[in-house]
């Protein structure tokens, strides 16, 4: 569990909505009912300007000086069990920049799906009131129909698995300088594509029973 934030002892709240969520990973496979994972993370736009010439008698180095752009927001969707995810850059992480993403997710990756199962954590953005925000009544009510919301707890970012997979984007992808959004969205549809192709899953092995050792001490006692 190295990384993971754990709250203080005996949190009810927290291990309530645990084993709800994994449950929600102990699922078979179901084309009606996909559990699908999101999240969201920034990256800083980076420009290198120039590198600073070497002195004698110093070992050879480069030194760059750089040019900040601000930041961007990365939305991602990944299907676990599928093996399939969808990535977006944005400008912002608004409620209707959530918004139009979720919409996305129902439109393009799951257009026959009755019901998704998105798990999330939760983010002030991440609320149904996003999309009469957004999209005129019918469609809000229609979006909101599509999709059965799943709240990871506070303090249990590490339950989503959206969170893995972003790992794996700045790992294999964004782990260098780039100093546009431009740039940062043609690596970006590359890296996915490639996955996508892949079929890379993730296979998440933690559950209930284990939860109830390793994490004994946050369920509460119980007195007879």
């Amino acid at each position: 569990m190295k990384g993971w934030v754990i709250p203080p002892e005996q949190n009810s709240e927290f291990v309530a909505n645990m084993e709800y969520v994994l449950d929600i990973y102990k699922m078979p496979y179901d084309e009606d009912h996909p559990v699908v994972c999101m999240d969201e993370s920034p990256k800083q736009l980076i420009e290198e300007v120039a590198s600073t010439p070497m002195k004698q008698g110093q070992e050879a180095r480069l030194d760059y000086e750089y040019i900040r752009h601000g930041i961007v927001n990365i939305f991602m969707a990944n299907e676990p069990l599928k093996g399939k995810r969808m990535v977006e850059i944005t400008e912002r992480k608004t409620k209707t920049d959530w918004a139009k993403f979720i919409k996305r997710i129902a439109e393009e990756m799951y257009p026959q799906a009755k019901k998704i199962k998105l798990v999330m954590d939760n983010f002030k953005t991440h609320d149904a009131s996003a999309f009469y925000e957004t999209f005129e009544p019918e469609e809000a009510k229609r979006l909101r129909d599509r999709f059965e919301f799943v709240y990871t707890p506070k303090h249990g970012s590490w339950l989503n698995m959206a969170e893995i997979e972003l790992h794996v984007l700045n790992g294999q992808c964004l782990n260098r300088h780039m100093a546009t959004q431009k740039e940062i969205k043609s690596e970006v549809e590359a890296w996915q594509n490639h996955r996508n192709n892949k079929i890379s899953k993730i296979n998440w092995q933690f559950t209930n029973d284990q939860a109830r050792i390793k994490l004994k001490r946050l369920y509460p006692s119980i007195s007879t």
